[in-house]
Parts: structure tokens; sequence; C-alpha cells
């Protein structure tokens, strides 16, 4: 599970705060620039997106051996690119292949408004690894012509006819993944996971008649594969070397076999070992084998994320996105936050889940803030803050699992931007001052909380199977809030402080429920157009959690609706008692999970967590004019690079930074292109 970034736009670690400056017609041949005494987080921004930097803290303490490690982790996870692109939609390659090809050969003028949308929509499907925008799912629209791209393509000798160019502009595939209510939900998805034609109950009936060898450890059917229909017969066709993006698998092979010549102790490379096995097999059970093992490698200072992960753009939540996070260890931090996961037993014992769904025994649960040293796949440009790992719920009960905070993502979203906008939300002068002074903890606590805490608490009934069969399209939502639920519970709770994680625990709960509460009711409205239902997992689970604590605290005034010089905001007037509806909330959302009650997850979504006060919206819209900062925020990835001697031996690798978001696109393109358009 990973936890995206959220807008509770503030300057603190979790939300996505405003920034001035607007960076347009760079130069794309220079791809890094030099490190100044004053780092500068910010590259540009366009459309709805603000493109950052990160650094690399501890990078010069590392050995040449360490640093051969991210390097060769970073260039596998780099390799399989194409990969996301592919599985986001089947077009996507072939249009970015030609409209990069455009980009760089056009030799016309480049002043014109036309020429001006189409580098922003470039950059916009560059940012989303393809067409359909990377947080709504929606198609991203293009502010030019048909026939202006015509004129382009002509200029530059450039070839994109037929469908893949008329889905540029036409309605079909009009969103990515559609988790509406009452459709068939894989069949009106336009996400490359499936083939034509596949429904619902073909994708529900084959995995169902799917039986794992031992079936208290089932398998991750569906996790590494395209389902498809050969003359009507459903067929899977499995991510690996020699089968679907194998070519693209190979060279991820191959950088994977370089890293585990250098890995840093034998846990470790037994891990990588797996790993590699897996994706010359495509095998689930050495999938398994090797997030165990991967689990277990707990020391070194490397550490990586790679492979088909995340099952968010699925829309039954089956195929695995592929991902990629090289990962430093950041001891200083990760040693002051290691007390939460030491007393992972004492926030199982003491939550309000019932009884029967508690944890025994909460074992190997380990979590470290992290600098990443490189992303890829559909952890880049739009990165996650927290990661929590493996998913399976089997070996987060028998195992354990890897909780990491990014530290440096975070960082950089601290000093990338100003208060402004949070300014025009908050109720009150007392709201702010909390904000200010307790939300940059209470967000690196929830971050905590809701990974280590959060996503290994709880067990399943006997017999009930994985939450992906039972809750099916709500699976993501209900998961994320629950994580979500465990953290606001305990951010309330005077354990924080007796643990020395807070100076004031009220005062630090009372800034993580403001925000929480300010951005689920109100704040994310930014993110959607006007109309729009909410659809993406993390937006929902916010909405929900927040909706059902404010209609279930009115006959109390929990939360009141203030209406203020035509303009709302949300005071909490009891922490208290908002305090016991997240624990209610959190009771009935484990047993839900725990009971897989497909019914009443659809009713909490469907009723809280989809539609949208519509007058609401359009004035939070309205508010939000005012400021220039775009509400979503991504990254350009640092460049390593590897100097040789006369032997060909690597004897150092520097840290460059990219100058331009096109640049590294570009170079990207260039050098880790190894699937064809269509396959």
């Amino acid at each position: 599970m990973k936890l995206k970034s959220i807008l509770g736009l503030s300057i603190v670690a979790l939300f996505l705060a405003s920034c001035g400056n607007e960076k347009s017609n760079q130069q794309t041949e220079d791809l890094t620039v030099k490190d100044s005494v004053q780092f500068n987080y910010n590259v540009e921004q366009f459309a709805d997106i603000k493109i950052l930097r990160y650094q690399i803290p501890g990078w010069e303490q590392l050995t040449l051996k360490e640093q051969k490690l991210a390097y060769y982790l970073t260039q596998a996870g780099l390799s399989g690119r194409d990969i996301i692109w592919d599985q986001n939609y089947r077009y996507n390659l072939t249009i970015r292949k030609a409209l990069e090809s455009v980009y760089t050969n056009y030799q016309g003028d480049k002043t014109t408004a036309d020429w001006k949308a189409f580098e922003v929509y470039l950059k916009r499907i560059w940012f989303s690894n393809g067409i359909h925008h990377h947080y709504s799912n929606y198609k991203i629209k293009p502010e030019f012509s048909p026939d202006y791209l015509k004129q382009l393509l002509a200029d530059t000798n450039t070839v994109l006819e037929g469908d893949p160019f008329d889905v540029i502009f036409n309605d079909v595939d009009a969103k990515k993944v559609d988790q509406s209510k009452g459709i068939d939900n894989v069949a009106l998805s336009a996400v490359n996971m499936y083939g034509p034609n596949v429904t619902n109950n073909d994708v529900i009936n084959f995995y169902k008649s799917k039986t794992s060898p031992d079936a208290t450890k089932p398998l991750s059917y569906g996790l590494n594969s395209q389902l498809v229909k050969e003359n009507g017969v459903l067929k899977e066709r499995t991510y690996k070397s020699g089968g679907l993006y194998g070519s693209a698998i190979d060279e991820i092979i191959k950088w994977l076999e370089l890293a585990k010549g250098v890995a840093e102790n034998e846990a470790q490379a037994n891990a990588l070992g797996l790993l590699i096995d897996y994706y010359k097999t495509g095998d689930l059970q050495t999938w398994d084998d090797y997030n165990v093992a991967w689990t277990a490698a707990t020391q070194g200072n490397i550490d990586y994320i790679n492979s088909f992960i995340e099952v968010y753009n699925d829309p039954l939540g089956y195929t695995g996105s592929y991902e990629s996070v090289v990962q430093i260890n950041d001891f200083d931090m990760s040693k002051k936050m290691k007390v939460v996961s030491d007393n992972a037993q004492w926030f199982e014992d003491n939550s309000p889940l019932m009884d029967a769904h508690k944890k025994e025994n909460v074992v190997g649960v380990t979590y470290k803030v992290v600098n990443v040293a490189g992303e890829a796949g559909d952890s880049s440009p739009s990165t996650p803050i927290g990661v929590n790992l493996p998913n399976a719920n089997w070996i987060r009960a028998a195992v354990g699992s890897k909780s990491v905070s990014l530290g440096n993502i975070i960082e950089s979203y601290n000093n990338s931007g100003n208060t402004d906008r949070l300014k025009e939300f908050v109720d009150d002068e007392e709201e702010l001052q909390l904000e200010e002074t307790y939300g940059q903890l209470a967000d690196k606590l929830h971050t905590a909380l809701h990974e280590v805490i959060g996503h290994a608490s709880g067990k399943l009934n006997p017999g009930v199977g994985e939450t992906k069969e039972t809750l099916k399209n709500y699976a993501s939502t209900l998961e994320e809030g629950r994580a979500d639920l465990v953290a606001l519970y305990y951010l309330y709770d005077s354990k924080l402080q007796e643990l020395g994680l807070v100076d004031d625990w009220k005062k630090g709960g009372m800034a993580a429920y403001d925000g929480y509460i300010r951005n689920g009711l109100m704040t994310q409205l930014i993110r959607l157009n006007l109309g729009d239902d909410v659809e993406e997992a993390h937006m929902r689970n916010r909405q929900w959690v927040s909706a059902w604590v404010f209609e279930k605290g009115k006959a109390d005034n929990v939360i009141e609706k203030v209406t203020r010089d035509g303009k709302t905001y949300f005071n909490i007037n009891d922490y208290a008692k908002l305090h016991d509806l997240f624990g209610q909330l959190l009771r009935e959302t484990q047993r839900i999970k725990s009971e897989g009650d497909f019914a009443a997850v659809e009713t909490l979504v469907e009723t809280y967590g989809v539609k949208v006060d519509q007058v609401l919206h359009a004035e939070v819209l309205e508010r939000n004019k005012k400021f220039t900062s775009a509400p979503y925020s991504g990254f350009v990835n640092p460049v390593l690079v590897p100097e040789t001697n006369d032997k060909g031996d690597i004897v150092s690798i520097k840290v460059t930074q990219p100058e331009t978001f096109a640049g590294q696109m570009l170079d990207y393109s260039e050098t880790y292109h190894f699937l064809p358009e269509i396959n």
C-alpha cells in the first residue's frame, strides 16, 4: 500500500503547498545543472501540475559499493518505464513516440497559442504516463485542434493516424479507471490490464476458479498478467521474460543481476535472486517467496521496491502496476520514529476493534525514514510519500511488513511553497496557529501511524477471502480509509506524548483533525472539475471518513459548518467526541474487511465518498482562483552519473540535477525505450 500526498494546503509534509515560480520555454538540451548552495526545488509549473526536484542526503557517505547498488537498482527501475505507459492505455506508447517526434523536430513558429497548448499537452501526458489524468482518470483534453496536430505531423514527417490519432480528440476510452456503481467497470475502463470484450464477470469467475496450493497462503492471482479473450476463451498473458513486456523485463533482469553482485548482505542478495527468478518465470509462488525474503531483509543502507505491486489502476484490484523506488536509509530519523513500530502491539491491543478482529501477535513491522535515490513507473513523476509492503494479508500476519516514509520527498514539498491558500480555508486564527505550530509533526506521525500501525492492523475472519475478492472495486478505498482511521484515532491520544513523540498530544491531535476534516470535506475538491464524482481511492476515503463523522456528529454539533461572508468553513467544536467517532468508524471498517461485507462497503462509499456538494464545490473552485499554485506536484529524478577508469570499472558515481522536465522525459524515452508501440 502506498500513501499519496494529500492537499491540506499548508507547508507541511503531507500537503502540497503553493509555488510562485513558473518557468517556461526552457531549452531541453541541457539535462543537468550544477549544484548550488541554495538548492532550487522548483522546476516549472503548467496546467494543474507543479514539477519539483529533490536532493539525496547522505549520498556522499555511502561506500562505492553501496552507490553502485543504488545505481544498478535505479537503472533496473527505469528500464521498465515503458511498461506503465502500456498498462495505462494501449495506444500510449504510439502517441508518445509521435508527439515527442513533433516536439524535437518541429522548426515552425513556437510562439503561437497552438504550439504552447501542444507543449502543455505533451507535458501533461508525460506527467500522467499516458493520455489519462494521473489522478482524475479522465482523458486529458488538448487545447489545439485535430487540424493543427495534422499540420505538425506533416511538418515533422511523423506518422500518427487511425485510432491512436482519433482517440486524442474523441470521446472513446474517456476514463482510464471507471469505478462507478452499477456498470461493467472492466469493460468501461480504458486501462490496458484486460483485453477487448473482457467483462467484470469474466474476471471474477476466472480468478474464482483458481485454487492456491495452500489455502492459508493465497497466491496473488492476476497480479502480473493481462487477461484477454482469444476465440472466446479467457487467457492470461503473463508479464515475464519471454512473455508480455519481455523485452523490457530482460533489461530489468540485467540490472538486477548487477545489483545482486554488489548486495550488502546475503539476505539482500537472496531476495534479489528471487525477484530475478520471478521476472524470468512469472511464477506467483516465487513472488510470495520473494516478498517473504524481502520483508525479512532489514539490514543495510539501501532498499528498493520493484515490480508489479499496487492494484489501484485495476478497476477490480487484481493486476499490479509497474513501479520502482530506490531508497537510502536515513538513520537519524529512522531511529526517532522506530518507537512507533516497537509499540505496534500496544496500538493493536488498545484499538477500538472487536476483539475477534485484533491480531494477537503483531510481527515484523519495521519502519524507516528513507531518502529516495530514484523512482520510475507508477511512482514517477507523481510519487507516494509513504509505502507499506508487502500487500498480501497472510505475509503481513505471518512475517510482517516494511513501512517507509520518503523523507527527502517530504522535505522537497516542505521547501517548495507558502501558506497563502491555507489562510483562505482555515476557520480562524487559532486553527491557523495550530497548523503552523504542530501540523508538520502531526503529519509525519500520521504517515507513520497510517503505514506502520494502520496497514498492519486487524485480521480477516477464518474462511474469508482476500479483500480484493470480497470487496471488489471498493477494496482499495476501504483499506486506505481504514489505515487513515487508525492514524486519526491515535493522533489524539496521550500515548504519543508518553512515548516522547510529541510535546503536547492534544494540540498536535487538534491540528491533525483540523487538517483532515478541512481537506476531506472541502479543499481536496479543487482537484475535481465541477460536476465530477470522486473516483480516486485516496480522495474517496478522505471524503467518506470526513463526511461520515460530520453526519454522525451533527446531533452533538461535533463539527460545525460555518458560513461567513459567503464563504464556508468547518470548525471542530469537540475533538474528544470526534476521536470517539473515528474509533466507531474504524471498528466498522475493520468489521467490513474482516467479514468481507460487500453490501456494507458499497453503502458506506457510495453514500459518503462519491457524490460532491455542487454548491460547495463551485464555491471552493471560485475561492481557489486567486491562487496560481497547481494542486498536483511531482518530481524529476536526480541523475546518477557513473565515472569509469580505463578498464571500464566504475570508480565513482556523481549526482546531478535535471535542468528541465522535458529534458528528462526525452532522455528517458531515448534511453529506456524497450517496448514496441503496440504490445
